[in-house]
């Protein structure tokens, strides 16, 4: 059998990765075709070069088989079963040539086809029982699968014992109703999913000639998925064949590439079909390739480097440093330069406290002509009363403190124990056992609270799990976990060490809330008991009597926990750096993984030897030199979005930014209740009305998700900041700023200078105050002149985002 070679658009996908005629041997995966059974069917690839950065060259390649009628090869590589017997497959580059042993049985007498490990991926892989088809709760027409294929049983029974048995008809089993809307051979409203003729095809047509078959549940037949090759290096528009196999119970390597499922974390940087083929893009930077089969999955990471230029190593402030440097120089990308002093000073305040630097702190600073006033800065920044004030709102969002929920009696007394606590700077680990261990009243200052917005079992298990563990354990809850190893048993697993809470009613519309040792859930689908123990413990031992929930708070914040300190150093991480090492921040799963595996694990390290000192960890973020790059991108890094290479434009919080306008206009806000002068990041009411903080994205605070802050810029905000009554009322205001300055006996220069330290922390460039100069001397009002001037500055991107 012979088949030409393939060309990757105009160019033969060997040229890309090689320009000379050095011989580079070829290798293939597999080094031996093995296949059993007439659907059979395994996938070639076919390398040039060793490691990462081999070339796959498969479609270029010509094959010869011994024996044509042992196998059939696809022009992409896929080897299919004929008939038994066994043969030398050629495969042919050029001048190369490379030769792999075929050996083929079970055909004229296959093994039965199983319903659990044969038939259950075919579903899965063509999408029959997705959200989106017969998976969904209420099914479709009538016909309803498990999402994903979770209860075999159900599933048999669905289609060979509902609706009267008239799905399948095994004396004919292509004339099955089952069959035909598969195949689209009568009207299916999902289209065709399997082709007729196919090796699925075949496969479901000799299930129910054999009777139907649905073995005894004996486990997981498969142990794991592997992926070949697991890490690859591809130039701009390289291309990569995937290979998986499943390693099953008895030892035995079973090819299932066909079968898998394939999805990309950055499809902007390398895509993938269904077939497993990998195609990268011009971005520079790494992508995770996540492959799914039967419950199981793994990854392939893609590196795309940049081929041009050399790389320039910056010098280090700390570990943080280092890190980024390695990851920016194997994807050959040059970082930034620093930040100005202006901008830095102006995102350190803006991240640390919620708060503008004052004109006359910006002033102070910008002349200071000391080599560690950033590192002094720093300091007295984690000492101000503001970074209480601010984290504790942030904290608040996270932990749901909302007053229609706790009452907001609650609300206040929840919102002071989380500010005393951030004051006294206690250690997070310290933080998250009082969260987890809260008794007593929920009007008290405690963090009792939190048990009154999670009132059961199970919506403790999906908070808990995802504020403090980034595991998303709400996705197991009726199904495995699509994406990860958890399945019912660890999500019920989990909400059984809850269900010792209990709650009371208590006078003012508050909670008592006491706890004891539980009992165990039920699984939904067995009705067996699931053992209580956390996701993922190993060892675990249930306490012998008393609150179970010590016992979680014990092994959370142990030191052998993988997720608490990796979890709570990435959302840090991102709140200052805007962007996650793992994206979305609680999300942290093994086919999601780090943008920079060894900084998070350095990272995570740092925060266990800190002790969780949360200021002394964000010192060391702020005082690296990645933490204070600019935000202008050179022609090497413009692409960066994931690696650090330059900062990035980060939108101020709803409660952020009308702090900063009210100070940049000399205005303070006025809300409903409070005295005047209070900031918004000290407003502990989240329903708090305010038409400000609504179009800017205030959370409603019900999730633990961070991502309820709205973040995205929309026409209204940009209309609200332009002309509604709030802002021009305070810009316009007889007492704000604008009136003041104009007022006062300051040059033109000296006022325009005043305004920029205001807004931006930063002296106007020469061309920006000979322009507002001209402006002044035009106006002939300088005190509208003065309120334009700051109209402008608010309404600019650099105001309202922080860079």
């Amino acid at each position: 059998m012979f088949l030409g070679g393939l060309l990757w658009g105009s160019i033969p996908v060997s040229a890309i990765a090689w320009a000379d005629d050095v011989a580079v041997p070829l290798r293939c995966i597999p080094s031996r075709v093995v296949l059993s059974g007439p659907e059979s069917a395994d996938q070639l690839v076919v390398l040039r070069g060793e490691g990462a950065v081999a070339t796959d060259v498969t479609r270029e390649c010509r094959f010869e088989l011994s024996d044509p009628g042992l196998v059939q090869i696809s022009s992409t590589g896929l080897v299919s079963a004929q008939r038994d017997g066994a043969g030398v497959l050629t495969i042919r580059l050029g001048e190369q040539q490379l030769q792999v042993a075929v050996q083929v049985h079970a055909v004229s007498q296959p093994v039965p086809v199983l319903f659990r490990q044969d038939v259950l991926p075919i579903l899965t892989r063509a999408g029959c029982n997705s959200g989106g088809c017969h998976g969904k709760a209420e099914g479709q027409n009538g016909f309803r699968l498990s999402v994903f294929g979770y209860d075999a049983a159900a599933d048999h029974a669905a289609i060979v014992l509902e609706g009267r048995g008239r799905r399948v008809f095994p004396g004919a089993p292509a004339a099955s109703l089952f069959l035909q809307k598969a195949t689209a051979g009568i009207p299916h409203g999902g289209g065709q999913k399997i082709i007729s003729g196919s090796r699925w095809h075949r496969t479901l047509l000799r299930w129910m000639s054999e009777g139907l078959v649905l073995e005894p549940d004996s486990g997981d037949p498969v142990v794991e998925i592997l992926v070949e090759p697991s890490a690859v290096s591809l130039p701009a528009r390289g291309v990569q064949q995937l290979r998986v196999t499943a390693r099953l119970s008895d030892g035995s390597l079973r090819p299932v590439t066909t079968e898998a499922e394939y999805q990309s974390n950055q499809d902007g940087i390398a895509a993938v079909d269904r077939d497993g083929f990998v195609v990268s893009t011009e971005v520079p930077g790494e992508a995770a390739i996540l492959v799914r089969y039967a419950g199981h999955v793994t990854i392939c990471r893609v590196t795309r480097p940049r081929q041009s230029g050399q790389f320039q190593r910056p010098p280090e402030h700390n570990f943080i440093d280092g890190l980024v440097w390695d990851k920016l120089q194997q994807l050959n990308i040059q970082p930034g330069e620093l930040a100005s002093d202006g901008v830095w000073l102006r995102r350190v305040f803006l991240d640390t406290i919620g708060t503008l630097p004052t004109a006359a702190e910006a002033r102070q600073f910008l002349d200071d002509p000391a080599g560690d006033k950033r590192q002094r800065m720093v300091e007295r920044l984690l000492e101000r009363p503001e970074y209480s004030d601010y984290w504790a709102q942030r904290w608040s969002d996270l932990l749901q403190v909302d007053k229609d929920t706790v009452t907001p009696e609650g609300a206040v007394a929840m919102t002071r124990w989380i500010h005393s606590r951030i004051a006294a700077n206690v250690p997070f680990d310290q933080f998250a056992r009082e969260v987890l261990t809260a008794q007593g009243s929920t009007l008290a200052e405690s963090p009792a609270g939190f048990y009154q917005v999670q009132e059961t079992p199970e919506k403790l298990a999906r908070a808990v799990s995802q504020l403090f563990l980034g595991v998303r354990l709400e996705c197991a809850q009726c199904h495995h976990h699509p994406f990860e190893k958890w399945d019912q048993s660890d999500y019920f697993g989990f909400a059984g060490m809850f269900t010792g809470v209990e709650r009371k009613a208590a006078a003012g519309g508050g909670q008592k809330i006491t706890a004891r040792a539980g009992a165990a859930l039920k699984h939904p689908r067995t009705g067996l008991d699931v053992a209580p123990r956390p996701p993922g413990a190993v060892d675990w031992k249930l306490p012998e009597r008393g609150d179970w929930r010590r016992g979680v708070a014990d092994w959370m914040t142990g030191p052998a926990n993988p997720y608490f300190s990796r979890t709570l150093a990435n959302r840090i991480w991102a709140h200052y750096l805007g962007r996650g090492l793992v994206e979305p921040v609680d999300d942290l799963r093994a086919t999601n993984p780090a943008s920079n595996e060894p900084l998070l694990a350095a990272l995570a390290k740092h925060l266990q030897d800190t002790g969780y000192d949360l200021r002394r960890f964000t010192a060391t973020v702020l005082n690296s030199r990645v933490y204070q790059l600019s935000a202008r991108s050179t022609p090497e890094n413009a692409l960066d979005e994931q690696n650090y290479s330059h900062a990035v434009w980060k939108p101020l919080p709803a409660e952020v930014l009308l702090d900063c306008v009210s100070q940049a206009t000399g205005v303070p806000a006025q809300f409903n209740g409070w005295p005047v002068g209070y900031r918004a990041i000290q407003v502990w009411d989240n329903k708090l009305p305010s038409a400000f903080l609504e179009v800017f994205g205030r959370p409603a605070r019900q999730t633990v998700c961070a991502c309820e802050r709205g973040v995205e810029p929309s026409i209204a905000q940009a209309l609200h900041l332009m002309n509604s009554e709030e802002t021009m009322s305070r810009i316009h205001s007889r007492t704000g700023t604008a009136a003041r300055l104009a007022a006062a006996s300051l040059s033109d220069s000296e006022l325009i200078e005043e305004l920029y330290l205001l807004t931006c922390s930063r002296r106007p460039t020469e061309a920006e105050l000979e322009l507002t100069r001209q402006v002044f001397a035009e106006a002939g009002d300088r005190r509208v002149a003065t309120e334009d001037l700051l109209w402008t500055l608010l309404n600019s991107r650099e105001f309202v985002f922080n860079h």
